[in-house]
């Protein structure tokens, strides 16, 4: 009897702990407890977006051919076309500045906003960027509107509960709960360019583009742009742009800039792997190296040369190009960066200045007239702020083409490429290009550089 009572003991010891941790609800309150005050709270600022673009097509009879296409691109008659985007947006702040993605609303003829109580108001882009995927609108005629307040993104952690808010496929408002599953994510592709993202697992469907990532306050933390998915469904892998670079681009929209302005580095460099960390003789692998400069580069000016490791930007350490460029952004222009980096395993410090690409020497931009060989061709000098602007590689120089007109693409040409040599003839500047078109030459050899190519395209006239 002693065995069976002493195992019974044992037994209702075992049980006690799991009992005693699973409370069930206590009262009505504990009963009802859910994210309905959070939701009625946040969803008022949280709006609807329906955005229309005007685009010109033309129609062509050999149009879709796979051989003759090519040939007669830009051949037809223009006719123009209306395209419809659904997302959603964020308002900012009770004088009508919403947050959007730039896919919904970029180059947008007619936008809509239509608010959670199904006031409609129009709006109009105030600053939009395509490599961030973001764009500031301005609701007009609209005052004392209900906003969301944005949360410090360095404040924001791993396992935070969190409610992605928008309107997919435009059938009204929904609301889905996850958590931050991961920060400083620069691997995604959005818009035009790759950007620094805050992950959760919260679905993120498609027409909850620009819509609210809101923490258990309230607070905004991110606006949801995109998902990784093989099958076109949320998987669980969601991704917002934090409410730090939101900031930055309110201010400068405020400021009455149309084009988002980043931070010029005028570097270029790769995340320090594990092989690169033991060659370096670093303690374990991080930081960026630095593999090429900008003469003109604000860190050239500050003693950072090639070969040095940037580890961290005012306090916040940065592992990819991407996010640098992220952290650079948040700072703003004009502002001074603490920067920490290492050389020859030494740590090191240094005040950057953060100022844009300087556009010298100027660009003398030049378009080819109606008696030149490719009229329309439009062309500038490649200097600091065209490099940053069109991604080109720190090294470029010659002459771009900003845009190929009518007659450029049909020849090869496209746009971004940079023109070094005409006929054997090496050119630096636009004009030197029209002169070497005016030889009248009977046939000629165009010497560009495309990315990391050179290519040589041959026409006869």
């Amino acid at each position: 009897m002693r065995t069976v009572g002493l195992l019974l003991l044992i037994w209702s010891s075992l049980l006690a702990v799991p009992l005693a941790a699973q409370q069930v609800p206590q009262s009505a309150q504990q009963m009802h407890l859910s994210f309905v005050p959070l939701v009625r709270q946040a969803t008022p600022a949280v709006v609807n977006i329906y955005a229309q673009v005007l685009r010109e097509t033309r129609r062509s009879p050999f149009q879709g051919d796979p051989f003759f296409d090519r040939f007669f691109d830009g051949f037809g008659t223009p006719e123009p076309r209306v395209q419809n985007s659904l997302g959603s947006g964020v308002i900012l702040s009770a004088d009508g500045i919403v947050v959007s993605n730039y896919h919904v609303v970029g180059m947008a003829t007619d936008i809509r906003v239509v608010l959670a109580d199904r006031r409609e108001y129009t709006a109009r882009v105030l600053l939009g960027d395509a490599e961030s995927d973001l764009a500031i609108l301005q609701i007009e005629g609209a005052e004392d509107l209900p906003f969301l307040p944005l949360r410090a993104s360095d404040t924001v952690e791993v396992g935070e509960l969190v409610l992605a808010i928008g309107n997919p496929f435009g059938v009204g408002q929904t609301v889905s709960s996850g958590i931050v599953s991961g920060l400083a994510r620069s691997g995604a592709a959005t818009g035009s360019g790759r950007g620094y993202f805050i992950q959760t697992d919260a679905p993120i469907n498609p027409g909850n583009s620009g819509g609210a990532l809101i923490d258990v306050t309230g607070a905004l933390i991110g606006i949801n742009t995109s998902i990784l998915t093989r099958s076109g469904g949320s998987n669980g892998i969601g991704f917002a742009i934090p409410a730090d670079l939101v900031a930055a681009f309110v201010a400068q929209a405020r400021e009455g800039r149309a084009r988002f302005e980043r931070p010029w580095a005028g570097m270029g460099g790769q995340p320090v792997d594990a092989e690169m960390a033991e060659a370096f003789g670093l303690a374990r692998p991080g930081g960026i190296v630095i593999s090429a400069m900008h003469p003109d580069s604000p860190f050239a000016q500050a003693g950072v040369a090639v070969g040095d490791v940037i580890v961290a930007v005012n306090g916040q350490p940065v592992n990819t190009p991407p996010e640098m460029v992220y952290r650079m952004s948040v700072i703003g222009l004009g502002r001074q960066a603490q920067i920490s980096y290492l050389r020859a395993g030494a740590a090191q410090q240094t005040e950057v200045r953060l100022m844009p690409a300087p556009d010298v020497p100027d660009r003398e931009p030049l378009t080819l007239e109606r008696g030149d060989i490719l009229p329309g061709l439009e062309l500038a000098r490649v200097n600091p702020a065209v490099i940053a602007e069109f991604n080109l590689p720190l090294e470029s120089a010659g002459v771009i083409v900003t845009d190929t007109g009518r007659f450029g693409s049909r020849v090869g040409l496209r746009v971004g490429d940079v023109i070094v040599g005409v006929n054997d003839r090496a050119v630096q500047r636009p004009r030197d290009v029209v002169e070497a078109f005016r030889s009248r030459s009977r046939s000629y050899a165009v010497t560009v550089i495309r990315g990391a190519q050179r290519v040589v395209l041959r026409f006869g006239v």
